[in-house]
């Protein structure tokens, strides 16, 4: 592409020029428009990209029709409030009850009649795969079960799955990639011999053709700041995030899966890892569809969206479940879940001729 060769040029040369003066960072290229069919959007997450999955799988259950989760809990668990975060929302105990599914579910039904978030209704027809690890003492399994009680407040028992027998420890679960399975270790990518995101896509989408090598499609990366009001890093975004995208998909319509990352497991603490390793790619590549990995970076000062300036405290790269955004964080005007929205709508624009 002609502008993209003329756009790494100027980026080179901003480069050299930003040895003797500062200059704005260059940034991938555009998201592609694929006309990817949004209505079948499913989604899942691990830790703080669970808490997010399932955030944007209530505010606009309207196109989200699946969602796989590890090691998170239900939705607007932390009520925007950090202690309840990291005591409830991750390891209650004696003294710190669980989350509450069933008042959960009744402010999240106030939230839909409000608009804030799409109708609860919609999320009947959505089916769900849960995962806790039996050695996770990061995201504890009563969290774990709390979700599972607060999707039965709205979606048949049959479609939900809750898988709770593996010995893994915090973690993205691999058939072969990453640490051992009982650890809770950077990349928080664990090889439990169990192929966690074959099962989850299986179980949203339905029968799948056997998985293939990545290399049957491409990873691009694209710019993430457009879809942030112009700056990502004021809401703790990276200005990079990362689609794969089959070969079929650049000419067929395809279905697409939004992947959200944990904690401390972005491609600025964790390179490629995550985006390369976690066990999606092989799947899509053979099943026509199009996996969105946003991405989030440390951040720590002012910032927010600009009609709600606050302070962040963002040091782990974690998606905003507490509030750090502002106090729309978990609705359809949370900061991140309108960036996430927005790259969706790109990716189903009407192909460039």
């Amino acid at each position: 592409m002609i502008e993209s060769r003329f756009a790494r040029a100027i980026c080179a040369a901003l480069a050299l020029a930003s040895v003797l003066i500062w200059v704005p960072a260059c940034a991938a290229d555009r998201l592609p428009r694929l006309e990817v069919d949004t209505d079948a959007t499913t989604v899942s997450g691990l830790s703080s990209g669970g808490y997010i999955a399932v955030q944007f799988h209530v505010a606009h259950s309207s196109i989200v029709n699946g969602i796989g989760v590890l090691a998170a809990g239900p939705y607007y668990c932390a009520q925007g409030s950090v202690w309840t975060a990291t005591s409830t929302c991750m390891d209650p105990g004696p003294s710190v009850p669980p989350p509450d599914a069933k008042a959960l579910a009744d402010v999240t039904k106030g939230l839909a009649r409000d608009g804030r978030v799409d109708a609860t209704e919609n999320l009947a027809r959505s089916r769900v795969w849960l995962f806790t690890g039996t050695r996770d003492g990061t995201v504890t399994s009563a969290v774990v079960m709390a979700l599972h009680n607060f999707y039965l407040q709205f979606v048949p028992q049959s479609a939900v799955v809750l898988v709770s027998d593996i010995a893994a420890g915090h973690g993205m679960v691999t058939e072969d990639a990453g640490g051992q399975c009982g650890s809770t270790d950077a990349p928080f990518i664990n090889d439990c011999d169990y192929d966690a995101a074959g099962k989850l896509l299986a179980h949203l989408l339905g029968p799948l053709a056997a998985p293939r090598p990545e290399s049957s499609g491409r990873l691009v990366k694209f710019d993430q700041r457009e879809f942030a009001d112009g700056n990502a890093y004021w809401i703790s975004m990276a200005d990079t995030g990362y689609a794969y995208v089959p070969d079929a998909c650049m000419r067929e319509r395809c279905r697409v899966h939004v992947a959200f990352h944990g904690c401390r497991q972005s491609a600025a603490a964790i390179g490629e890892r995550f985006v390369r390793e976690s066990g999606y790619n092989r799947w899509a590549a053979t099943n026509r569809i199009v996996v969105l990995y946003p991405q989030t970076v440390d951040r720590n000062g002012w910032g927010g969206a600009w009609w709600t300036w606050n302070y962040v405290v963002n040091p782990r790269g974690c998606w905003d479940w507490w509030g750090y955004t502002g106090t729309q964080y978990h609705t359809k005007q949370g900061p991140q879940i309108r960036a996430v929205k927005a790259m969706l709508d790109r990716l189903a624009e009407q192909r460039s001729n």
